[in-house]
């Protein structure tokens, strides 16, 4: 048997042509079937979340001062699972033990592992959908492709990217500069990746995989030893993870430390002492901003964070020649996993003149409720309701939903769904000049539909909130193709990925891997896009030693 780099080495190579053509790539199918994933793999997924459930979460080897575990699914049970946990000095000592063999293993072993690691968790997808249904509270279909397959994808891309930089230095040149009639200087010149320490890998309840993985696979695949710090709501997904690489790292003949989990119980999160800790030299997170101005003010000078953070999203509607798909199109967008999505959009500007459509002139009353009535169409039925709009990874969003009906004029309500914890989506309408109420994040079910002077000053409107306080998507109805490019460097240049007339089952919530740089950094929203060069060319250094050539 090769190495696990020689055994990988076509799906690496395939990740990357796929980074180059940004067309549509993935190794890992994201329908949950059985012919793709084994006739049993679905009964198997069960049974093994069934199992796990009021169990303690079997780590071996993994540093243990205590047992913590407090996951409550938002489906309505508790899970009651334990992990091992450890206080931050004893995590990153046992890291930092793991960091010479693992550097010494060198870019093809880091880069082979990530893969089989990847490889692994693809197989056990459908176990991943359950734990990520019952700690996010997304349904299962989405769980299993939001925290199965397309995270996968997601840190295939970072692994693929990685080699890529890593691989432009050669290990080895001989360098001959001509020294006229005499002879020419020859010096044998090798370099090596250094990778640049701990890296702590921040993850955040709503998508613990989706949004870990990258920042998790980019420093593993770069050498770095890796500390998993999960919610205190959703450990269980990256336990899982965690637990897969530790056993690829032991099979392969290197330390399992290398990859170690940060487990904590509410109100005794260990976040605040593992970020200050001057060996902890890469932070991905992903939250608030709030906690974001502190991770970054609280790092070591010299660690590099890589954050996403929360924003304002927008759409801009200035007219169309497809109504009916617009607003339904906008009505699964305001659902889709009651807005708990990073990229959900929340101000939807619509002039307070309304806009011409292929059903003639709207008036903005008609605008709005032509998307209130595609939603209630959308969540007629129960059953697809709950599929939809799943329920409230955290109880706090249930009571902001109710405060923020005072907020505007309330033109759609939000209403249980009947299934756990859940929140149909609210609509107010505002008038722009008299509220800046939508101007914040209102994490949820919760949207504003908001009435301007025309569609240029809704651009603006947006634009200026993008760079104010972050966007991660925008996206405009336009019939205009003059106008069209022109608002695309408008939220280029504020740093905010546009999508223009989406109609049909393709949605502005959605980023795809190998071909959506998620996040631009541009604006407030994040400082770093996945997954691009600069996402891991930062995670390591290059080291050179040199020597004259012998003749």
């Amino acid at each position: 048997m090769g190495t696990l780099f020689e055994q990988h080495r076509g799906l690496l190579d395939d990740a990357q042509r796929a980074l180059v053509a940004r067309g549509f790539w993935t190794p890992f199918p994201e329908i949950p079937s059985g012919k793709v994933y084994g006739e049993t793999a679905r009964d198997d997924g069960q049974v093994a979340f069934d199992s796990a459930l009021g169990a303690a979460f079997e780590m071996p080897g993994h540093p243990q001062e205590r047992r913590v575990g407090a996951e409550a699914s938002p489906w309505g049970f508790d899970l009651d699972i334990t992990y091992p946990a450890a206080d931050a000095p004893a995590l990153i000592a046992a890291s930092q033990a793991a960091a010479p063999a693992w550097t010494e293993a060198g870019p093809e072993a880091w880069v082979g592992v990530c893969l089989e690691i990847l490889t692994r968790l693809n197989a056990m997808s459908f176990f991943m959908g359950h734990a990520v249904m019952h700690t996010t509270g997304q349904a299962f279909p989405m769980a299993f492709q939001a925290g199965g397959p397309h995270a996968q994808d997601r840190g295939l891309e970072a692994v693929a990217m990685a080699w890529a930089e890593m691989s432009r230095v050669p290990e080895m040149v001989l360098w001959e500069k001509p020294q006229g009639k005499a002879a020419p200087l020859v010096i044998e010149k090798h370099w090596q990746v250094v990778p640049r320490g701990v890296a702590l890998v921040i993850g955040c309840n709503t998508f613990p995989t989706w949004n870990s993985y990258p920042g998790l696979f980019a420093s593993l695949a770069t050498g770095n030893t890796v500390i998993v710090k999960p919610h205190p709501s959703a450990i269980l997904p990256l336990a899982l993870t965690v637990r897969v690489a530790r056993e690829v790292l032991a099979e392969a003949g290197y330390p399992a430390d290398a990859v170690l989990l940060a487990a904590d119980a509410p109100g005794g999160e260990i976040t605040q002492d593992l970020v200050p800790d001057p060996a902890v030299r890469m932070i991905d997170y992903t939250g608030s901003n709030a906690f974001g101005d502190w991770v970054r003010s609280h790092a070591a000078r010299d660690t590099q964070v890589y954050t996403e953070e929360a924003g304002v999203n927008s759409i801009v509607i200035a007219g169309t020649d497809d109504f009916a798909g617009m607003c339904a199109n906008i009505a699964f967008s305001l659902s889709l996993y009651s807005g708990q999505m990073c990229t959900a959009p929340q101000d939807i500007f619509v002039p307070r003149g309304g806009i011409d459509t292929d059903l003639g002139h709207k008036s903005f009353d008609e605008v709005a409720q032509g998307i209130v009535a595609a939603v209630d169409a959308l969540l007629a039925d129960p059953a697809r309701a709950s599929g939809v709009c799943g329920t409230l990874a955290n109880p706090a969003t249930l009571d902001r939903v109710a405060q923020a009906r005072g907020l505007g004029r309330v033109i759609r309500d939000s209403q249980p769904l009947g299934e756990g914890r859940s929140a149909s989506p609210l609509i107010l309408a505002v008038e722009a000049g008299e509220t800046d109420a939508h101007e914040a994040e209102c994490f949820g079910p919760i949207s504003f539909v908001v009435a301007v002077d025309d569609a240029e000053a809704g651009v603006v409107r947006a634009a200026d909130l993008a760079q104010r306080k972050g966007a991660i998507t925008a996206a405009l109805y336009d019939t205009d193709e003059d106008r069209i490019p022109r608002v695309a460097a408008v939220f280029a240049r504020a740093g905010v990925n546009l999508s223009v007339n989406l109609t049909g089952n393709i949605y502005v919530n959605q980023s795809a891997a190998f071909s959506d740089f998620h996040v631009t950094g541009a604006n407030p929203a994040g400082n770093a896009s996945l997954t691009d060069a600069a996402f891991v060319a930062n995670r390591f250094r290059v080291a050179m030693w040199r020597r004259p050539h012998a003749a």
